[in-house]
Formats: structure tokens, sequence, C-alpha cells
């Protein structure tokens, strides 16, 4: 993956933007904190990089597959932000990940956009694909929050505290 995004970015001659679902927000997460000078930004989905590998209804799947303990594999250097412009998209209603798990911590280059909905419906998601492609629309080295205001505050509400 990571040849993947030096490739892309040489090709395109310019950084690139990640956007993962679920476990892929967090290859995405780590991904730009490798090559942060080829990724311009990185959206997650659903993805719980904040919390217990047991804070999904996934990890006993994962036991099972695997043959290892999630405990044996938690890395809490997952849960610190990319030094790039990061955007988490969590639903209180998911259902397969705890919301608290996919909630970024708000700073300057990070913050967290709530939609209503289900894990599995994220990537579908009116309000979810809306918030993607403003966050794709900003000019390179231009990042600002998310704008809420106006008729967006009856589809977003404040980010979690």
């Amino acid at each position: 993956m990571l040849d993947c995004v030096g490739r892309l970015s040489d090709l395109h001659n310019r950084k690139i933007s990640i956007v993962g679902w679920s476990l892929g927000g967090i290859f995405a997460r780590e991904l730009a904190k490798i090559a942060p000078d080829q990724v311009r930004s990185v959206i997650s989905l659903g993805s719980p990089f904040g919390g217990s590998p047991k804070s999904t209804n996934a990890w006993k799947v994962y036991e099972l597959a695997s043959g290892q303990s999630v405990d044996d594999v938690h890395d809490v250097a997952v849960s610190v932000a990319p030094a790039v412009p990061t955007t988490a998209i969590y639903s209180r209603t998911d259902g397969i990940c705890a919301w608290q798990s996919c909630v970024e911590k708000t700073s300057a280059l990070s913050e967290s956009i709530e939609v209503e909905g289900s894990h599995c419906g994220l990537a579908v998601n009116p309000a979810a694909v809306y918030a993607i492609a403003d966050r794709l629309a900003q000019p390179e080295g231009a990042w600002r929050p998310f704008d809420r205001s106006g008729w967006r505050s009856l589809i977003f509400p404040d980010p979690a505290r």
C-alpha cells in the first residue's frame, strides 16, 4: 500500500488524499504517518482508531480468523492523528464500531463529522458522501474545518465531545 501511495503521488506529481472505511481508515491514517510528504489528507469512515480493539463487534471474528488475541496486537499509537489534515466521519448508530472510538480529537488539522447511518452504509450515505466531497474539494494547503452553518446544521450536528 505504501508503494501505491508513492506511485500515485509520483504519477500525478502531487500529494494524494486517502479515504478509508473501517479498517481501511486505520490503514489510511498509518500510511499518512509514514509518508506525510506524499499524503494531502486523510478521511476515515467508521474507523475505530481511538479505543480498545474490543470497541467493535468484529473483534471475535478477528481472533477466530487470525488465531491472535486483539489484546496482543493493539497499538495505542494508532489513536495519534497523522500530521496531515484528517477528518473522521462517524455515526452514533454505527452498529459495528463504538462511535466513541471513531471520533478524532479536534485540532488545527483534524476534525470529526457525525452522520446518521449504519457502519455498512457509510460509504454510500448521502451525508457522508457530501462531507467527503467537501473535504476533497478544498485546495491543497488550505484546509479548514467543515462548515456546519446554515442548512448543514440540520444534517450535521456539532461534533461529539
